[in-house]
């Protein structure tokens, strides 16, 4: 990571913007927290994983920028609570957050047990809402926000024995379209980012051969893997004033995925 200066990032305006990152110790949460606070936000990073959220947050210091990471459960309404706080104590109430916390649970759906289908949706849909309970009180008072929520390409389109993990994602998708509208009256906003195929720590056994990665990008038409990059770059975004039109929407960040797959089919 190169040292922090936000001189290109001057036109997202997010200069001093406390953003707190969820699942921010790898992959797509990491990146977008280095990325934050490339444009110069004060970055909390959240993790099941404390070393790795402290590690992000210290590797973030060690270049210039600003950060402090922690152990969360954000199934704990307890934990969020007393992470809010701290929080606020060590930069100000948050501005900006970023919902990227998540569970893969696959398997088919008459083979999850109920326990695990539970945990997904604790995770991966109540998690986001208890974030949002937690860190949307100094957005609400100061009548400016925004919130993002990382969903899935499988919002949109089931995949085979992904059942607990898609319906989580696309009742994320939803929720963030109902944040949006109930939160118009205090000018927060809600959006989502829907990525497709993503090289992270998570997925890495999908490309553990150069063949079965040339499979998987052969699919798609940006013909490559979505980084978590190119996710960060979204959520900068959005999380700026410079989208301040764009609310309540699912974003895919897929490489033109989700519009090929009936070309798969074939003919």
């Amino acid at each position: 990571m190169e040292q922090i200066s936000s001189a290109s990032y001057d036109w997202l305006a997010l200069q001093g913007q406390v953003c707190v990152v969820t699942g921010g110790g790898g992959g797509i949460g990491e990146e977008a927290a280095r990325e934050l606070a490339r444009a110069g936000a004060l970055v909390a990073v959240l993790d099941m994983n404390g070393e790795n959220a402290e590690k992000v947050a210290s590797d973030i210091s060690d270049l210039g920028g600003q950060a402090i990471g922690r152990r969360v459960d954000i199934s704990s309404m307890d934990q969020v609570n007393a992470a809010a706080l701290e929080v606020t104590r060590a930069f100000g109430p948050c501005d900006v957050l970023v919902n990227n916390a998540a569970t893969q649970l696959t398997g088919p759906l008459l083979d999850i047990g109920l326990h695990e289908w539970q945990r997904a949706i604790d995770v991966n849909l109540t998690g986001a809402l208890v974030c949002t309970k937690g860190f949307s009180a100094g957005m609400m008072h100061n009548h400016r926000g925004s919130i993002i929520n990382v969903a899935s390409i499988c919002s949109f389109f089931p995949r085979p024995n992904g059942g607990a993990y898609s319906a989580s994602k696309a009742g994320l998708s939803m929720i963030s379209a109902q944040m949006a509208v109930e939160f118009a009256d205090h000018n927060v906003r809600c959006n989502a980012v829907a990525p497709g195929f993503v090289k992270t720590p998570l997925s890495a056994k999908n490309y553990a051969t150069p063949e079965a990665e040339k499979k998987r990008a052969d699919m798609v038409p940006s013909r490559r893997i979505g980084l978590p990059q190119d996710l960060a770059n979204v959520i900068a975004f959005l999380a700026s004033a410079r989208s301040d039109y764009v609310n309540g929407q699912t974003i895919l960040v897929d490489g033109g995925l989700g519009q090929s797959l009936m070309a798969l089919v074939g003919r």
